[in-house]
């Protein structure tokens, strides 16, 4: 559920929403949210000194009840 609301904020802020992907694994530190976005987007996805990124990760940490982070990565064509 959680990478699924990654997925709908993200998309809804990039120019290249079909370029998003998001997986998300459980390991034993918790869960690891993974984003990749098209390179132009990294910049909209994280933001002005980070400030997008971390309301993401906050909103996310929010809904969890447990452990979550989440990693952004452009994707490299």
């Amino acid at each position: 559920m959680l990478a699924q609301v990654v997925e709908h904020l993200i998309k809804n802020i990039v120019d290249f929403p079909d370029d998003v992907s998001v997986k998300s694994h459980e390991n034993t530190r918790g869960e690891l949210i993974r984003v990749r976005v098209n390179p132009e987007d990294i910049g909209r996805v994280i933001g002005r000194n980070g400030r997008t990124a971390n309301a993401i990760r906050t909103v996310v940490q929010a809904m969890a009840d447990h452990k979550v982070r989440v990693d952004i990565m452009d994707v490299r064509k």
